[in-house]
């Protein structure tokens, strides 16, 4: 089990990647006239922290007793789809990418 100093350590690694990530330089251009594929990666994975940080939210305030059991078990439950969701979106960036390099020129 994830101790809260593991859990801390986590969210400020994911944090960090996404300030990088944001302040990377130039941007690419547009041309579907929407979010780049980047913007929406980034979007996604700040809602996968967000949705973590509301989770440890609701723990500490159940141990102080501000709280209710299901608030927490709902928080941690729609923390468990996002980082679920976001390990699937990453796998198959991967898988896709390995088909791309398999493929000949």
């Amino acid at each position: 089990m994830a101790t809260p100093t593991v859990a801390a350590n986590a969210y400020a690694s994911l944090a960090r990647i996404m300030d990088s990530a944001g302040g990377a330089g130039a941007k690419p251009t547009d041309l579907g006239g929407g979010q780049s594929f980047g913007d929406v990666l980034k979007n996604a994975v700040g809602s996968v922290l967000d949705s973590g940080r509301k989770s440890d939210a609701q723990t500490v305030a159940m141990a102080s007793g501000k709280s209710n059991v299901m608030d927490v078990v709902t928080a941690v439950a729609e923390t468990d789809v996002a980082v679920s969701t976001l390990v699937s979106v990453r796998d198959r960036m991967i898988q896709s990418y390995e088909d791309i390099m398999k493929m000949s020129i």
